[in-house]
């Protein structure tokens, strides 16, 4: 809950999900703990040696379900703006597979330079240390864990499961109500350093 709020979308991806495989899911719940790994939700309601065949059928159910009711957070476009225009790149790290992570945003229209999928937590540092990523903004304790990894400056976004207070306590440098507060930051972050 970073760039897009990917809710609506999970939650009728489990539905179908639920459906084909009978198993009960309780597809409001599992929006609430968005941000780790499928297979750590899936654990919730499938046998362990069912987790992986089943994380690849959800998967594969994804796009049909849940790109198109997935909305971009407020001032998510702007954001990506604000870097760019600033002269930086913008890369999203996130624990979504990749293919579908980039179908959000392609349907979205937020442009990154990079997509690297299927990173959770501290992996996250590889690929933002590969990309010489100075600052990393998240909506988990999880993203703030893989900012710090990396050395990375952790800006977080209290739009996703874990509030403000959370988010500090965890080691966030910055943390914002949502993005609609970066381009301002991000200005003045780059300016200091001048």
């Amino acid at each position: 809950m970073t760039l897009i709020d990917s809710r609506p979308g999970i939650r009728a991806a489990f539905a179908a999900l639920s459906a084909e495989t009978g198993v009960y899911i309780d597809v409001d719940l599992t929006t609430t703990r968005l941000g780790p790994p499928l297979e750590l939700e899936l654990a919730h309601w499938f046998p362990a040696d069912q987790i992986e065949p089943i994380a690849d059928r959800y998967r594969a159910m994804y796009p049909e379900h849940a790109i198109e009711p997935t909305l971009a957070m407020p001032g998510a476009r702007e954001a990506v703006a604000a870097v760019r225009e600033l002269g930086g790149r913008t890369i999203v790290v996130t624990a979504k597979h990749e293919p579908n992570a980039k179908l959000h945003l392609e349907r979205l229209g937020i442009g990154a330079d990079a997509v690297i999928g299927s990173l959770w937590a501290e992996a996250k540092a590889e690929a933002l240390h590969e990309y010489g990523a100075a600052v990393y903004v998240g909506d988990h304790t999880g993203d703030v864990r893989g900012a710090r990894t990396a050395g990375a400056l952790s800006v977080a976004v209290a739009t996703g499961p874990c509030g403000a207070d959370e988010l500090r306590s965890a080691g966030a440098d910055t943390v914002l109500d949502d993005l609609t507060a970066f381009p301002a930051w991000v200005r003045r972050y780059v300016s200091e350093r001048a």
